[in-house]
């Protein structure tokens, strides 16, 4: 039997066979966003990609394949500004800059927002192992941080989950209902974005500070 050590590694990926791997995602990517993980169909990510099927098959074997790829990069993605939460920073300026973070990914990240949102309100069938691993764990881990600053009266008495789930409403939104939105302030391309960055700051800063 042919010992571990001396297995061949799996070779490297050559340069075309990057492009299209990152092709094939940014198609299915815009699928996915508009049309749904059920709704999506290989030959329209395909197409998008302007491959075949059978190329698009050659790197990954299914729709399934496909989506799970870009929910483990998307969720890196999501969850790196909550790890950016620094526990020896100012808890109010810790907080406050998590929540602009998040709105600038709405307004750089529309796509993945609601690819995100469309697997969460279908079950998360794909990712529910990751809700309940890598996010509550990094969730649990701020939640601790966060009422540790309460304990030391350094933010208002506030529930940290809560809170954290407010700030993913309060900044996904603005990519999730991007029509609503547009249809009711008509705004100049993306200036909304401005005024909802003085609001939210606003708003968390109030929240957090404690009453004398």
């Amino acid at each position: 039997m042919e010992s571990r050590l001396h297995k061949k590694a799996p070779k490297p990926r050559t340069r075309i066979q990057k492009k299209n791997t990152e092709t094939i995602l940014d198609a299915a990517l815009e699928v996915f966003a508009q049309h749904g993980f059920r709704g999506a169909t290989l030959d329209q990510i395909a197409k998008a990609a302007g491959l075949s099927k059978p190329n698009l098959l050659y790197y990954f074997p299914s729709k399934v394949a496909i989506h799970r790829a870009l929910m483990d990069v998307l969720l890196k993605t999501w969850l790196d500004p909550l790890r950016e939460m620094d526990a020896n920073g100012d808890p109010v300026e810790e907080i406050v800059a998590y929540a602009l973070r998040k709105l600038e990914m709405s307004r750089e990240m529309p796509r993945e927002s609601r690819l995100f949102a469309n697997e969460i309100v279908q079950g998360a069938p794909n990712i529910y192992d990751k809700i309940e691993g890598e996010l509550k764990d990094l969730v649990d881990e701020k939640a601790r941080v966060i009422s540790g600053w309460i304990a030391q009266s350094s933010i208002a008495d506030i529930d940290p989950y809560h809170l954290i789930f407010s700030i993913w409403a309060t900044t996904q939104h603005y990519a999730d209902f991007d029509v609503q939105i547009r249809g009711i302030l008509r705004p100049e391309e993306d200036t909304h974005f401005d005024t909802a960055r003085v609001f939210l700051d606003q708003l968390y800063r109030r929240i957090l500070t404690p009453l004398n």
